[in-house]
């Protein structure tokens, strides 16, 4: 089977059946958003890949998402970086972190009129990585809220993402 590379943001449902982690290429020539899928699972760590898995809304919906960001071992790296993206009839929304520039067109209540529910009936969004990833269950495991836990300052998070 040759190798098999899309753009993250045409990544499919069955894309994510077939192979649920997908690594960044850094390729310039292919694009920044280039990824492959990885065939061995679980992997080591995730850094630099996307996961698709399926997420359970607060309500009891299983929706597919992909999810970005994860550091394995670090759960409170995760908790503050962690992104979503959930299908919907073939769509999908990139749910906007807290400090993220464009929050307020993708943020939680923007999620819930993409999903057609209420707040309430999404938040918490429960997530589960450890069949894919060796590391901290805590990191690969979770929650999340509409606010989340903690809010750090820039400073706070440049600081952080580069340790």
């Amino acid at each position: 089977m040759s190798e098999q590379i899309k753009l993250a943001e045409n990544l499919t449902v069955a894309d994510l059946e077939a192979f649920p982690v997908w690594q960044f290429l850094h390729e310039d020539e292919k694009g920044e958003s280039a990824v492959r899928p990885v065939k061995h699972i679980p992997v080591e760590n995730l850094k630099g890949c996307l996961v698709g898995t399926q997420v359970q809304l607060k309500n009891g919906v299983r929706l597919w998402a992909l999810i970005g960001n994860v550091s394995s071992n670090d759960p409170r790296r995760t908790q503050q970086f962690l992104m979503l993206s959930v299908f919907r009839n073939g769509r999908l929304f990139h749910l906007a972190r807290y400090f993220d520039f464009d929050f307020n067109e993708h943020g939680p209540h923007e999620l819930a009129r993409f999903l057609g529910l209420r707040i309430d009936e999404i938040f918490p969004i429960s997530y589960d990585l450890t069949p894919l990833s060796l590391g901290d269950s805590q990191a690969l495991k979770g929650t999340i809220d509409v606010e989340p836990p903690e809010k750090l300052t820039r400073a706070e998070r440049i600081a952080m993402s580069v340790q």
